[in-house]
Order: structure tokens, then sequence, then C-alpha cells
């Protein structure tokens, strides 16, 4: 029986994969990382699916040049896992340079044995 640690790692080394994957352009991968019915909200409070996020990412509407994301926490409870942490980036985002300073919540669910990433929501750290 899988515990909840070793989920727990699994998910860690999962999120560091996506991450590294968006700052490399390597979409094949991040794309092998997301769940079918991925909803990818931005802290501008637009939703993608997996299939217009990688659009943005391959026509190089998104350009990621570098991605910091602490972990907080993780909870899983039986197939879904939540991973509450920080984002801070520096990307292009359609041709504007931008740095972003979020909290995020990332969920992933069990789909046929493998973890794959469900749901990302980052918010907007307020100004100190």
């Amino acid at each position: 029986m899988i515990t909840a640690a070793q989920d727990e790692a699994v998910i860690r080394e999962l999120e560091d994969r996506r991450y590294d994957a968006m700052v490399a352009g390597d979409f094949v991968t991040f794309r092998e990382l997301c769940h079918p019915d991925l909803r990818y909200t931005h802290s501008t409070a637009i939703t993608d699916t997996v299939e217009s996020y990688l659009e943005k990412c391959t026509t190089g509407f998104y350009d990621y040049h570098w991605i910091e994301h602490p972990i907080a926490a993780i909870t899983v409870v039986g197939d879904t896992a939540l991973v509450f942490g920080d984002m801070r980036a520096d990307l292009t985002a359609g041709g504007v340079r931008k740095q972003l300073d979020n909290v995020s919540l990332a969920v992933w669910a069990r789909l046929d044995g493998d973890w794959k990433l469900l749901a990302y929501q980052p918010t907007v750290r307020p100004a100190a």
C-alpha cells in the first residue's frame, strides 16, 4: 500500500518536473503531466484548458524565463492531492515582460495509477 508520505514525495517531484518543463519549453513533458480535463487559471483570471494553454506556450505568448515554486504543504486525500505554495516567476506574456509573486494551489488527481495535474490557480500576493 502506498503511504501519504510516498504520494507527497511523488507530487513534489512532479511539481519540479512541470515547472522545469515550462521554463525549458518542454511542452511534451508538460502535456504528459496534465490531466485531460486540466483547468489552468492564471493570476489574470483567464482560464485555459490543456490545449489552449499549450497553444499559447508553443506560439510564444507565454515565455517563462525562470520560476521558483516553494511548497508550503501537500494534502493527499484519496486520489486527490492539493499543493499549497508560492509561484514566483519572470516571464514574457503577450510580449510584455512580467514578474509574478503568487500564492498558488495545484490540484493533482490519480488517473489510471498516475498523478496528473487537474487544476492550477495562482493568486497575486498583495503588495506590502
